[in-house]
């Protein structure tokens, strides 16, 4: 007899449910390294874009969608969200904040999740969507852990204000494919020379491009809705 997903799965889904997969890892890598996990969050988001890219080659599924949305909450809600709660433990657990901080973390997943069943409901067929995607919001977060920013303030006045603008009725354009490549290229390079075997020049330009996707994610996230250029 075979499995129930023979024949009703394609490429892309096989890539969005890795996409799942590898959120759980992060999750799970936040516990003993910070850095490790922001770099399988980064690795999902590119894994996020390659299923939409193979959809479109190739065909997508009926399934396609709700597991897009799935895997989604599991790389860009939990996951992210997990590495913040972690910082925050680490450095407040003997402070009155971390119970506050927590909370805002919490409130991250629930925004994300709440977006995320507003888009597959509404937006997925659009070439925009209201609020901040997801995807942008983790990829901001593991940026800015990358770049060095592990301070449990600026992480959780970080996720407070992505939370609010996830939920926000902001329109935000999608990235045309030339752009997207750009950011592709940065993150891989991030996640590529990031903490490579222990080597400083390439650690050196990792930190770099983890600073550059930082700069380009918060360039599109403030002025992506009014200035980003959008298809006729």
């Amino acid at each position: 007899m075979e499995p129930r997903f023979v024949g009703r799965i394609g490429l892309a889904d096989v890539v969005t449910i890795a996409n799942a997969a590898v959120g759980f890892l992060a999750t799970v890598a936040a516990i003993v390294d910070i850095t490790l996990a922001v770099r399988l969050i980064l690795l999902a988001a590119i894994a996020d874009a390659l299923d939409g890219v193979i959809a479109r080659h190739r065909g997508g599924t009926t399934v396609g969608e709700y597991l897009d949305s799935l895997a989604d909450v599991a790389s860009f809600g939990v996951a992210p969200a997990s590495v913040v709660a972690v910082v925050i433990l680490d450095v407040w657990h003997q402070s009155n904040w971390w119970g506050l901080a927590i909370g805002g973390t919490a409130l991250f997943v629930a925004a994300a999740v709440t977006r995320l069943g507003l888009y597959t409901a509404y937006d997925s067929a659009s070439n925009e969507t209201e609020g901040v995607q997801t995807t942008l919001a983790a990829t901001i977060l593991a940026a800015s852990v990358l770049a060095g920013f592990t301070n449990p303030a600026i992480l959780s006045a970080l996720v407070v204000i992505l939370t609010v603008l996830m939920l926000a009725p902001i329109t935000y354009p999608d990235l045309h494919a030339q752009d997207a490549i750009v950011m592709g290229s940065v993150q891989t390079a991030a996640i590529g020379l990031t903490g490579s075997f222990g080597h400083h020049i390439a650690g050196t330009l990792g930190e770099g491009f983890a600073f550059g996707l930082l700069f380009l994610s918060l360039a599109y996230l403030v002025f992506g809705p009014q200035f980003y250029w959008r298809r006729e």
